[in-house]
């Protein structure tokens, strides 16, 4: 598979220091737009290029494609648009031509959006066709229908050469990652998404993968969640002493992912795949219940939309795995393909039988998760942290 970058060309809007200066100063008395967190971490990650080809927000005619048919324009399988929804308010004193300085929610300037077209869209039909629910209970759904129906298009500049202070150690740009990849000698690349800790499981998928590509992409998405998810922080301390007790250090990269979490479940999972593509992988894992939220999507719909999608187009390979689990009788890590034994025999735990136990004060099985990781999610517990 090819490592080249989604479109041929990773796309760099960010600007220097220098640059920002002067936009800035340009700027001075413009129209302003006040972005959320979903639209920040999706701001930054068309600045650097994981959303490449974007250049900026989509304008209707991308917006009509995706939403539509899964593609862009011109025929790139493309999933999950990418717009800048505002209030009807602050619509009305832009015009088409403009250039608008984008804030961050603390007030600080993050962007420079030039407006190429003003656009009203149904946001109820995007949730149908893009989470397949217009159920507010879904927290995409409930975010999207929250947001403003005019979308303004059009390339960006971004500001500032990180997301965040709080994992700026293993925040990495997609030119970062692959400069690293080249670095290690790594011609295969297998991501991992997740925006939970890793437990043996997912250990297991991961595993699976190293012995077929030359390298691991531990990618943990720490941009907006839900708020039953546990917080980022306490999850980068689980992988970071899993990796030091369980992984070959040579072989994986623990890297941060600023992107907020859609839970758009199978649409959700070609979109991960082509960010990853962008950050220089080849491979891609997708386990069960990719991306999804409740009961909204079945266990494998994550897997089966990508035979809707060109593969060879796509230009990252899918791997499918399925559920994983500690067999009582095997002795060993397992999913139904290789292990002939009953439920019974499975150790398996949900996330909210997970939490009861954190909250009891009780450790989880180690053959559930390494005692390293439960020790964290325990303290964390105690410090209702979760």
């Amino acid at each position: 598979m090819s490592m080249l970058p989604y479109g041929g060309t990773l796309v760099s809007r960010m600007v220097t220091e220098e640059e920002q200066e002067r936009l800035l100063d340009e700027q001075r008395g413009a129209p302003s737009i006040m972005l959320n967190a979903w639209q920040c971490s999706d701001l930054y990650l068309l600045g650097v290029g994981a959303y490449s080809p974007l250049r900026g927000f989509m304008n209707s005619e991308v917006y009509r494609s995706v939403v539509e048919t899964m593609h862009l324009p011109n025929g790139l399988p493309w999933t999950i648009p990418i717009t800048l929804a505002v209030r009807d308010a602050d619509a009305e004193g832009i015009r088409v031509g403009q250039r608008v300085l984008l804030n961050h929610c603390s007030g600080a300037a993050v962007g420079i959006l030039d407006v190429e077209e003003k656009y009203c869209i149904d946001n109820r039909k995007e949730a149908l066709a893009v989470y397949r629910t217009d159920d507010a209970n879904h927290p995409g759904v409930a975010k999207l229908l929250a947001m403003g129906s005019v979308l303004l298009a059009g390339e960006v500049r971004v500001f500032g050469d990180r997301f965040s202070t709080e994992f700026a150690e293993f925040e990495r740009t997609p030119a970062e990652t692959r400069a690293i990849f080249d670095r290690r000698g790594w011609r295969t690349v297998a991501a991992f998404q997740t925006r939970n800790p890793v437990h043996r499981a997912h250990e297991y998928l991961q595993k699976c993968a190293l012995e077929i590509v030359d390298g691991l992409l531990l990618h943990p998405l720490v941009g907006d969640t839900a708020a039953t998810d546990i917080p980022a922080s306490i999850r980068m301390k689980c992988y970071r002493v899993l990796l030091e007790s369980y992984y070959p250090q040579h072989r994986v990269l623990l890297s941060v992912l600023p992107a907020a979490m859609r839970y758009a479940g199978p649409r959700e999972a070609i979109f991960h795949a082509i960010v990853r593509r962008n950050y220089g992988c080849t491979h891609f894992i997708v386990g069960r219940d990719h991306a999804g939220v409740g009961n909204y999507y079945g266990s494998y719909d994550a897997q089966k939309i990508f035979n809707e999608i060109e593969t060879d187009t796509l230009g990252i390979q899918p791997l499918f795995f399925e559920n994983a689990f500690f067999c009582k009788t095997c002795k060993q890590m397992a999913t139904s393909k290789t292990c002939p034994h009953s439920e019974v025999e499975r150790v398996s735990l949900s996330g909210t039988s997970l939490r009861q136990m954190l909250r009891e004060g009780k450790l989880p099985p180690p053959e559930f998760t390494r005692p390293e990781v439960a020790e964290i999610l325990l303290q964390a517990a105690k410090h209702h942290e979760l």
